[in-house]
């Protein structure tokens, strides 16, 4: 029997034709079904704006569409009873718990409930079929999501399931050389955004097992990720030009519309703002590209929703993730024989540093903010994203001796850290706390000599998880750190249990900080 990676390689020349290849994008549903789609979303024939759009048609759109056009004006229509009769409904991807199970055990289990299989192309879904395994959070969602999946490969690797890791990273570069880019989750209304570009650090968790024949077969699903970011492939305006010269990047997402799976929430929430509704659309849609929506991070007041400005915020944690990318790719390029691409690509990953050590750094408060794209200012608020500089190697030691101190007198709490300071009711906000931002805080940390703090935010992490999985035999999205007898609240749906990333990161926790 062959590895799964040896299934999966292709030669350098094959991939780099495939990159070229990439395919007319599929619509979404909100484009397939127009009004259909619309009615549906705004009466609430589901209570969850997600569920319509995962839906599969029993028979054509075309026949579908004609249908509804022929009897919604009809006396006694039931627009309920249609969606039944011409759709097939999903269901969630709920997880049965064992009663009185261990939590490692209850972990180990959970990976086959959350596995799918490849999947069979369908006709009529929004689902972007997949040609290997891969693993799903849980609850509403229903398919593969990008930045997620890089925690639950963390998990994934302490249960001795490299299998998974591989089929994951292999179906990310499937999808880099068919559509461009990595999708925010594996469905057709995904298509217009990405999330944080965690490839370069998959394809360096494999490479730390398997070695450097990993950076070199997937090089050039490497280049095209550089290629959407740089917007070099696409129609996106991702790259953002300081008065001082200086390069760096931010969200952004191509659509002006409402987002299908959000549908009537984001038509609702647009007469609020005093924008043009096609902006207001952007920016709900790149915050969603982010993976932090939504948070205070992105709103101009820093408290109401209405004043959502994504596109105008330079991240600090996405340039981090871009230094990583540049120097994965620096890396196989050289590992390729190409010398003088692999430093060019070093020379703009050093450039980035600077600028993010320079720009992003603000010594009154001792920590990595944002900016702002329009005046290059750096933003007031403080939130967990000041962590990705220690996470990824691009802080001073003097700064991250700074951000550790900020970090405990701010935003340490019983449970963890919380992810800003600004309560509003918005999920990435407090009093909540995220699996991913505790591990990136934790890692970097511990990168920079900082063992005390990292091993005192994972104990608290820890015992929050295990305290909640007693309680209710479930793993949470996202927990309360500050009540730890309340449910985290915020956002769009009721907390979702399963779950992917939390698994991953308590399993890599439990392995470096064992039960005293």
């Amino acid at each position: 029997m062959f590895s799964v990676g040896r299934r999966i390689q292709f030669g350098l020349l094959a991939m780099l034709v495939a990159t070229l290849r990439v395919v007319a994008l599929p619509p979404s549903p909100d484009v397939v079904y127009g009004e259909l789609f619309a009615d549906v979303q705004r009466t609430h024939v589901f209570a969850d704006q997600k569920t319509f759009p995962d839906c599969v048609a029993r028979r054509s759109a075309a026949e579908v569409n004609a249908a509804y056009a022929a009897e919604r004006d009809r006396p006694g229509f039931d627009l309920a009873r249609f969606v039944a009769q011409n759709f097939l409904v999903p269901a969630e991807s709920r997880v049965a718990t064992r009663p009185g199970a261990e939590l490692r055990a209850h972990l180990d289990e959970l990976w086959p409930k959350l596995t799918r299989p490849a999947d069979a192309p369908r006709a009529e879904s929004s689902l972007l079929p997949l040609p290997h395994a891969y693993v799903v959070p849980g609850g509403r969602f229903r398919e593969v999501y990008y930045w997620d999946s890089y925690f639950t490969m963390l998990g994934l690797r302490e249960s001795g399931r490299e299998d998974l890791i591989e089929s994951m990273v292999a179906n990310f570069a499937h999808e880099l050389a068919t559509y461009g880019l990595i999708p925010n989750g594996n469905r057709s209304y995904y298509l217009t955004r990405s999330q944080p570009p965690f490839f370069a650090l998959m394809v360096e968790l494999l490479a730390d097992k398997n070695g450097d024949a990993v950076l070199r077969r997937h090089r050039a699903a490497l280049e095209a990720e550089h290629a959407y970011w740089m917007d070099e492939r696409a129609p996106t305006r991702h790259v953002v030009r300081l008065a001082d010269g200086t390069v760096l990047n931010r969200y952004w997402d191509r659509g002006t519309t409402p987002r299908p799976e959000s549908f009537a929430i984001d038509e609702d929430a647009a007469p609020a703002s005093a924008r043009p509704a096609a902006e207001f659309f952007r920016d709900v849609r790149s915050a969603a590209e982010s993976g932090w929506d939504f948070s205070s991070r992105w709103f101009a007041d820093g408290k109401s929703p209405a004043t959502i400005e994504t596109t105008q915020v330079v991240p600090v944690d996405l340039n981090c993730l871009l230094y990583q990318l540049e120097r994965t790719l620096a890396h196989a390029r050289e590992l390729s024989g190409d010398a003088a691409g692999a430093a060019e690509l070093r020379a703009l990953a050093e450039r980035r540093k600077a600028a993010i050590a320079t720009h992003c750094w603000s010594a009154r408060d001792g920590f990595f903010v944002d900016l702002d794209a329009r005046t290059g200012a750096r933003r007031e608020a403080l939130t967990l994203a000041g962590v990705a500089p220690l996470f990824l190697g691009v802080a001073t030691p003097e700064q991250a001796a700074a951000v550790a101190r900020t970090l405990r007198e701010h935003f340490l709490r019983p449970g963890g850290l919380v992810t800003t300071l600004a309560r509003t009711g918005q999920q990435w906000d407090a009093p909540n706390g995220w699996a991913p931002l505790q591990w990136m805080a934790i890692a970097g940390l511990r990168r920079y000599g900082h063992d005390a703090l990292a091993a005192e935010i994972a104990r608290r992490w820890i015992a929050l998880n295990r305290d909640v999985y007693a309680r209710t035999g479930r793993m949470m999205e996202k927990y309360d750190v500050e009540d730890l007898s309340l449910a985290a609240g915020g956002g769009e749906y009721p907390t979702q249990d399963g779950f992917g990333w939390t698994n991953g990161v308590l399993l890599k926790l439990q392995a470096l900080y064992p039960p005293r």
